[in-house]
């Protein structure tokens, strides 16, 4: 593994009653996050390729272990996101750099299909930063029950020469969704849309 992991955290969070009213069955939530050495921090690198290459790695390792963590089959997970941390001596570039080119995949085979984009987050903080992951419905953009986030932080990272890396994934959307929209039911999943 090119990613020099320092430790991996998972979170599982369940949403049981939302303004006095029972949640049947529960929302649940779960992160799995990895804080891992920036390579390239303290100095400006032009080629970022060994932080697209450990991306792909991380995908596949925290879309499993997030699954795992959730509980379900890879089939019922419903919503998908990630987000990554940089500390105070790398950019945001990094995260990007983990982020977009190659994670989504393996992710996407962790969660079975996905054929909406991964929303993402990324900042540069200090020890203990929060993020707040945003999730959106995996195979279709378009159906706002699933449009959520789930706020992860790990209390002794990113250390400066660190990133902190997250997926989190879903079983269901918020808590008594009733803005409309498309639902989860009628969207065909095709074009990652609709």
């Amino acid at each position: 593994m090119k990613a020099k992991i320092r430790k991996i955290v998972t979170l599982l969070e369940e949403t049981h009653t939302e303004m006095g009213k029972p949640i049947q069955p529960p929302a649940r939530k779960a992160a799995a996050i990895a804080v891992i050495e920036n390579p390239f921090a303290g100095r400006y690198e032009q080629n970022l390729d060994l932080l697209i290459d450990i991306g792909e790695e991380l995908g596949e390792l925290l879309g499993n272990r997030a699954v795992e963590t959730l509980g379900v089959a890879k089939a019922d997970v419903d919503s998908y996101g990630k987000a990554a941390i940089v500390g105070a001596d790398g950019e945001r570039e990094h995260a990007a750099a983990i982020l977009h080119p190659k994670l989504g995949a393996p992710l996407r085979k962790a969660v079975e299909k996905g054929a909406a984009l991964v929303p993402s987050a990324k900042k540069v903080g200090g020890l203990g930063a929060a993020i707040d992951v945003p999730l959106g419905y995996k195979d279709a953009a378009f159906v706002r029950t699933h449009f959520d986030a789930m706020e992860v932080r790990v209390p002794d990272a990113p250390r400066a020469d660190e990133i902190v890396v997250a997926v989190v994934v879903t079983d269901s959307g918020r808590p008594l969704a009733r803005i409309g929209g498309l639902t989860k039911q009628e969207a065909k999943g095709v074009d990652g849309l609709r």
